[in-house]
C-alpha cells in the first residue's frame, strides 16, 4: 500500500511540477503583453480591448493553474507564528487536519459549483461581450475548475504525506525540491 500511495504522489507531483513550469512562461507572456499595453497606451495614446482582457485571462491561469505547483513548493501564506515553532508531527497534523476538514471540501465545491459554469460557456463558445475581445472566454472559464483540481490533488498528496509524518513514517517520493 505505500508503494502505491508513494506513486500516487509522485504523479501529483509531477503534473503539478510541469503545470508550474507552463505557469512561469505564460508569467512571461502576461510581462510583455502588459508591456505592450503600456506602450500602446503612453506612447501612441490608444489601447486594445483585446490586450487588457488577454491580461486578466492570462493572470487567471496564472493564479488557478499555479496553485496546486504552489502548495507542491509549500508557497501558499499562512500566518507562521506558531506554526513554525511547532516540531515536524504537529505541523503535520496541522497539515492533515487542514486537508481534510479545509482543503479538501473547499475546493471540492469549488469544483462542483464551478464545473456546470464552464460547461456551460463551454456550450455556447462563449466568448467577450465587448467588440475585439478575447473570443474565447469558455477557455478562462475552464481553468476554475482545473486549477483547483490541481489544488485537491496535491492536498490529496500532502494529506498522505502527513499522514504517514503523524504516525511516525516518511513517505519519500523523490522529489527534488
Amino acid at each position: 500500500m505505500t508503494s502505491l500511495l508513494r506513486k500516487l504522489c509522485q504523479i501529483i507531483d509531477a503534473v503539478n511540477e510541469w503545470t508550474g513550469r507552463v505557469v512561469a512562461w505564460a508569467t512571461a507572456v502576461v510581462v510583455v503583453v502588459v508591456f505592450v499595453d503600456v506602450v500602446m497606451r503612453y506612447a501612441f495614446n490608444t489601447s486594445f480591448v483585446f490586450t487588457q482582457e488577454m491580461e486578466w485571462h492570462l493572470f487567471s491561469f496564472i493564479f488557478l493553474m499555479g496553485a496546486g505547483a504552489t502548495l507542491l513548493k509549500d508557497g501558499h501564506v499562512r500566518v507562521d507564528i506558531f506554526y513554525q515553532r511547532f516540531n515536524a508531527k504537529t505541523r503535520a497534523w496541522i497539515n492533515l487536519l487542514g486537508v481534510v476538514f479545509f482543503l479538501l471540501p473547499g475546493c471540492y465545491m469549488i469544483i462542483a459549483t464551478s464545473f456546470k459554469f464552464a460547461l456551460n460557456s463551454f456550450a455556447i463558445m462563449e466568448g467577450s461581450p465587448d467588440p475585439g475581445g478575447v473570443p474565447f472566454r469558455f477557455i478562462v472559464k475552464s481553468f476554475i475548475p482545473a486549477g483547483f483540481t490541481l489544488v485537491f490533488a496535491q492536498g490529496i498528496a500532502l494529506g498522505i504525506r502527513s499522514f504517514y509524518a503523524v504516525i511516525g513514517k516518511e513517505l519519500e517520493t523523490g522529489e527534488s525540491s
